[in-house]
């Protein structure tokens, strides 16, 4: 529910490192979320063995946003309660992004109740249990649904962290299905050492 390509400025997954990864992990889909951007939807739409949902991961004013099942772009640095206005005239999903992770958190006062889902489990999160126990918190006490993302870079973060969906395998269909909050979310913290790795690819990247 949560992963970067190369599109994204500092990511660098390709969809046939995509196909690998979420095969090796046992997805049945992943959700694309670019940083800002769309651009990456075209080419990766074209994978048939995996539902691909398009998305992208937008940077408001006060955190950031995954927009789920949208195709089209959607205005950055506005507050949340634009920003899901957007997405939900774009028939999407706003679910809100790593609430507490440390330096990319969210105040639980700015949260909109318009919100779709909340992502409690982001493998990318730091400290990762701590994050975890306190959006689970923060979800249950706002009554979200609650998913998972491994927030992917790099290839091997692929399905480090999951949503079970109970739904078939059709974007509407998991679309629905989150919105009932028929979601169950999955996940570890990604290993130092894959997270070095991500380091230097982004230097070279640069």
């Amino acid at each position: 529910m949560h992963v970067h390509t190369k599109y994204s400025f500092d990511a660098f997954i390709t969809p046939k490192e995509l196909v690998i990864y979420s095969k090796k992990q046992g997805l049945d889909g992943v959700a694309i979320t670019d940083h800002d951007t769309i651009n990456g939807l075209q080419e990766f739409s074209k994978i048939k063995s995996l539902l691909v949902i398009p998305g992208a991961e937008i940077t408001t004013k006060q955190g950031h946003v995954l927009a789920i099942n949208v195709n089209t772009t959607i205005k950055t640095g506005l507050s949340f309660v634009e920003t899901i206005d957007q997405i939900h005239d774009a028939g999407g999903l706003a679910i809100v992004a790593h609430p507490t992770a440390f330096f990319k958190g969210i105040a639980e006062e700015e949260l909109d109740q318009n919100f779709d889902a909340m992502e409690v489990i982001n493998s990318s999160a730091v400290p990762f249990s701590f994050s975890v126990r306190k959006n689970r918190k923060m979800a249950d006490k706002l009554n979200f649904p609650q998913t998972g993302g491994s927030d992917a870079h790099y290839a091997l973060e692929v399905g480090m962290a999951y949503t079970v969906i109970d739904a078939e395998k059709e974007v509407d269909e998991v679309v629905k299905a989150i919105k009932r909050g028929a979601v169950v979310p999955f996940g570890r913290s990604i290993p130092w050492g894959v997270r070095l790795k991500r380091v230097f690819l982004r230097a070279k990247k640069r």
